[in-house]
C-alpha cells in the first residue's frame, strides 16, 4: 500500500501550498486538449438540476471550489483537513471549512453533489469516507471523484529507483470501489503529460513527494506521462 494514506505523510505534506503547487505546475492537457479539472467541472455541471448544494471534499488551494461555485445556482460547501487549505480557500471568496471526509459535520442528504479531486488515495479509512459521502449525499445525487492511474509518472518514478505508486483508489480500482456503494458508475481517461523544462525541475517535482528519489541527470526537456481517471457515481 502506498504512504500516500499514511496520515502523518498527508499532514506534513499539505501543512503549506508549496509541494502541491510543485505537483500541480507541470501538468499539461490530453494531447487532444482536455483538461482534467475542466473535464470535472463539466461532470458536476452535468448533476446539476436547478439550483444546488455542492460539496467538495478536499479542496486544496480553492482552484476548483472557484470554479464550482461561479457554475450558475450552485451554493458550495469546500472542505479540507488542512487549515492553511482551507484558509486560502476561503480567501477566494468561498465558504470553505475545515473538516474530515471521515466524520463530515453535515446532516443526512445535505447535498446534491459531492467532488472530490485526487483525494481519496490519501484517506486513511476509504470504506468510512465513502459511507460518509452516501450519507450526506441527497437521493438521485452525484459523486464525482477524480484520481489517478497506477502509470500516472511511472516511468519518471522508474527513472529516479522507485516504482510505480499503487494507491487504494485509483484508475484501476475506483470503478469497484464505487460500485460497492453506488448502482451507477461511469469513468472518464485522460492520458495526461508531465512537461519538465530540465532535470532541475524534474528533480523538483519528486522531492515534493519526500521519498527520497534521485533522478539521474539529463540535459534538454523531458516529458512523462500521466493518466488520469474522472469518476461518476449515482
Amino acid at each position: 500500500m502506498s504512504q500516500l494514506n499514511d496520515p502523518d505523510y498527508v499532514r506534513e505534506q499539505y501543512a503549506t501550498e508549496g509541494n502541491l503547487e510543485t505537483r500541480r505546475s507541470v501538468w499539461q492537457p490530453t494531447a487532444d486538449g482536455l483538461e482534467p479539472n475542466t473535464e470535472a467541472l463539466r461532470a458536476i455541471d452535468r448533476a446539476l438540476v436547478g439550483d444546488a448544494d455542492v460539496l467538495e471534499v478536499g479542496c486544496g488551494t480553492g482552484v476548483m471550489a472557484e470554479r464550482i461555485a461561479a457554475l450558475p445556482g450552485v451554493t458550495l460547501v469546500a472542505t479540507d483537513f488542512s487549515p492553511r487549505f482551507v484558509e486560502l480557500t476561503a480567501a477566494r471568496g468561498v465558504d470553505a471549512r475545515q473538516a474530515d471526509i471521515c466524520y463530515l459535520p453535515f446532516d443526512d442528504a445535505s447535498f446534491d453533489v459531492v467532488y472530490a479531486g485526487w483525494m481519496l488515495y490519501h484517506v486513511r479509512d476509504l470504506e468510512r469516507a465513502l459511507n460518509e459521502v452516501r450519507r450526506v449525499l441527497r437521493p438521485g445525487g452525484t459523486f464525482v471523484a477524480v484520481t489517478n492511474g497506477n502509470d500516472h509518472t511511472a516511468d519518471l518514478r522508474i527513472a529516479a529507483g522507485g516504482k510505480p505508486d499503487i494507491t487504494q483508489f485509483s484508475s484501476e480500482t475506483g470503478e469497484s470501489v464505487l460500485g460497492r456503494k453506488f448502482g451507477d458508475v461511469r469513468r472518464h481517461d485522460l492520458e495526461t503529460r508531465a512537461v519538465f523544462p530540465d532535470h532541475a525541475s524534474a528533480q523538483a517535482y519528486l522531492d515534493s513527494s519526500g521519498e527520497g528519489l534521485v533522478l539521474p541527470h539529463f540535459d534538454g526537456s523531458r516529458e512523462y506521462a500521466g493518466h488520469v481517471t474522472i469518476f461518476e457515481a449515482r
